[in-house]
């Protein structure tokens, strides 16, 4: 594929030689031991040859309902199809989201549900916890750290955020499972959004890629959802899972299928023999890999305990509290304001627009602690756990739920 460096070149000096460049072993050395002890996968793709969000969009719900970049409609109203968590809750199987600033899954409409709301953990209180007891659910979420301040800095890996603290929060995960007494029934998906502009030789597939639902994008594009985005590094963890074992093509279920983000629910579809129908025609057609934690009889004993240490930062400067957002903070802050009911009031279209980092890490941190509140305190009132959680703006602390009509608490 070409095009890489002439469309980074307009980006910025020194863009074009970044996007043609990665990292040694030595400096991502969690991923380098995680491969050789492990699996990768060498054809997953993007959902979706666009950005963050509609790809997230995919990884739980096999669509991304015609969204291929910010739209403030769905941004405050949650995206409404169904997801992979409604299939496990209809199995009777439980899920659990440990997020860190804001958790993202909030962007689907269903969990914005009472009966859904206390799924969700802070990671640093829990996660540990849950996992030192034996307590993790079925399938279980972990959201990065969106916003970079000097305090706590990010660690998801977005530019131009420290790789060294994904590498370290990677190390922390793994660590905790390996240590819990649940590690011998666990499989760690770790995958990436979208390829971040960087160069990859390999073709995307644009043959047979089935459009997940019939909905097609906005214009001026008219986007059918039919072909892939470029590859994403891809690990499967498990102590069922052979030492350096290379994940290549799927062998179906269709000859032109592939792994992409639709094959997450795809696959704990098959691993917990939901009844539900697949989501969408998406996770129907990719790609699954349950046989590759079938491979063996019993699980591994000789998986390490812990990783190899992070000592050096791989970049030269630390968090900047006072740098602008990125289009994605900006669509996670106008989530924010869906929590915590600011999207009703006039500034609301160019909310985050004129944030600092610093100030939309404590705009979003305020509005997801409102929002959970709220849920538990309609919780213990006896309100209709089936009910959508709405919020009036934060110069009120009263909450209101929606159950197509709105009553104050």
């Amino acid at each position: 594929m070409s095009g890489f460096a002439q469309n980074a070149r307009g980006m910025g000096l020194g863009m074009a030689q970044n996007v043609m460049s990665g990292f040694a072993p030595d400096s991502v050395p969690v991923y380098a031991a995680l491969a050789d002890e492990f699996a990768v996968f060498d054809r997953w793709f993007a959902s979706v040859p666009t950005s963050t969000q509609p790809n997230r969009l995919f990884v739980h719900s096999a669509t991304s309902h015609g969204l291929t970049f910010n739209a403030r409609k769905d941004l405050i109203n949650g995206f409404p199809q169904k997801t992979i968590f409604d299939s496990l809750e209809e199995d009777g199987l439980s899920f659990g989201i440990y997020y860190q600033n804001i958790p993202a899954t909030l962007f689907y409409q269903s969990l914005r549900r009472l009966k859904h709301l206390l799924k969700f953990h802070q990671y640093s209180l829990r996660f540990k916890l849950d996992a030192a007891r034996g307590k993790l659910p079925n399938y279980v979420v972990i959201e990065q750290r969106y916003f970079d301040c000097k305090e706590f800095p990010a660690n998801d890996d977005h530019p131009s955020h420290d790789v060294a603290r994904g590498q370290r929060f990677v190390k922390e995960v793994y660590e905790t499972l390996r240590a819990s007494p649940q590690w011998n029934e666990t499989a760690l998906i770790i995958t990436y959004d979208e390829h971040g502009g960087f160069y990859d030789h390999v073709p995307t597939p644009v043959v047979k890629v089935p459009q997940p639902d019939g909905i097609i994008g906005p214009d001026p594009y008219y986007f059918k959802f039919d072909r892939l985005g470029v590859r994403v590094p891809s690990f499967l963890i498990s102590p069922w899972v052979e030492k350096g074992t290379v994940i290549h093509e799927p062998n179906g279920p269709e000859g032109t299928s592939q792994y992409e983000h639709s094959s997450i629910p795809a696959t704990v579809k098959k691993l917990f023999n939901l009844r539900a129908n697949y989501l969408t025609k998406r996770d129907s057609w990719a790609g699954t890999f349950e046989s590759y934690l079938k491979v063996r009889k019993t699980p591994r004993t000789d998986c390490p305990e812990k990783l190899p240490e992070v000592t050096k930062s791989l970049r030269p400067f630390g968090a900047n509290e006072d740098k602008s957002l990125s289009e994605f903070q900006v669509e996670l802050i106008q989530l924010a304001s869906q929590l915590n009911g600011d999207h009703v009031l006039n500034s609301y279209p160019d909310i985050g627009k004129t944030m600092s980092v610093g100030e939309a890490n404590r705009y979003a941190e305020d509005a997801v602690s409102r929002f959970l509140e709220a849920g538990r305190i309609a919780l213990r009132a006896g309100a209709n756990e089936s009910a959508l959680v709405t919020m009036r703006p934060a110069l009120t602390s009263r909450a209101a739920m929606s159950t197509g009509l709105s009553s104050e608490l």
